[in-house]
């Protein structure tokens, strides 16, 4: 291999760091690339299984939650209305049956 000459030495350094410079660009573009890539292929892949986000589930999820609370309280106040009904029925000297003093 032949000898380069000191006068030609910073110039190949510098073109070589240009060089090297080009090359990591091109990589990183290549990695963003195919990042985006495989980001649109889980994101068909997950739209095909009909999967839903963490997102969506937990908003789904509070959804239920409040839907439950809800029919609790709703159970509880229809309990305390039935006995407060029963307890007016069977009044003494209430009247029959069905009969609300």
């Amino acid at each position: 291999m032949a000898e380069i000459p000191p006068a030609n030495r910073p110039r190949l350094f510098g073109d070589l760091a240009g060089i090297a410079g080009g090359a990591v660009s091109a990589f990183a573009g290549l990695k963003d690339e195919a990042e985006a890539m495989v980001r649109a292929r889980v994101d068909e892949t997950l739209r095909r299984l009909d999967l839903v986000r963490r997102e969506e589930f937990e908003v789904v999820a509070a959804m239920a939650a409040r839907a439950r609370e809800a029919q609790e309280n709703a159970e509880a106040r229809l309990a305390a209305l039935e006995a407060k009904l029963e307890a007016l029925t069977r009044k003494p000297g209430g009247g029959g049956p069905g009969m609300i003093a």
